[in-house]
C-alpha cells in the first residue's frame, strides 16, 4: 500500500507539470517557498513527492532508506508537506501544530487545502529547524 498519490512523474519537473491547474499556483510556490527557506538542502524527487534534504532511514521491512528531510506532496483533496525532524524528544510538526493555521497535522504531516490556511512564518520556522534537525523517532 502507497500512502502518496500515484503519479507518472519521474522528476522534479514532471512533478510540478502534472499538479492539477487548480493547485499548480500553490504547490509551486510552496516549492519555491520551501527551497529559499532552506536553500541547503538539495531538492530532488523522491517517494512521488518533492523531497529536500534528506537523512539516513530503516523503513519497518528493513531497508535501508535517504529519506527526504521535508517533502512536498500534492494529494487528491489537499497538499501536504511532511516534516521529518524531531526537537526534545517530539516530532517538530505536532509541537507546534497549533501555530500552522487551518490545517490538519500528523505525527509528521501537515495537510490543508489553500495556501491561505497555512501560516507561512511558522512553516518557515519549522522547516529552518527540521533543516538542523532531521530524523524520525525510533520505535
Amino acid at each position: 500500500m502507497n500512502m502518496f498519490k500515484e503519479s507518472r512523474a519521474t522528476s522534479i519537473s514532471t512533478y510540478l507539470a502534472l499538479v492539477p491547474d487548480e493547485r499548480k499556483e500553490m504547490v509551486n510556490t510552496l516549492h519555491n517557498f520551501i527551497h529559499k527557506a532552506a536553500p541547503n538542502l538539495r531538492v530532488y524527487f523522491a517517494h512521488n513527492m518533492l523531497g529536500y534534504g534528506s537523512f539516513p532511514y530503516t523503513n519497518y521491512k528493513k531497508e535501508k532508506l535517504n529519506w527526504p528531510i521535508i517533502a512536498l506532496a500534492n494529494q487528491k483533496n489537499y497538499v501536504s508537506i511532511y516534516i521529518c525532524a524531531i526537537e526534545g524528544g517530539e516530532y517538530i510538526a505536532e509541537k507546534y501544530k497549533e501555530k500552522f493555521g487551518k490545517v490538519s497535522v500528523g505525527k509528521s504531516c501537515i495537510r490543508f487545502r489553500k495556501l491561505e490556511d497555512i501560516n507561512l512564518p511558522a512553516l518557515k520556522m519549522i522547516i529552518q529547524k527540521a533543516a538542523k534537525n532531521p530524523g524520525l523517532i525510533s520505535k
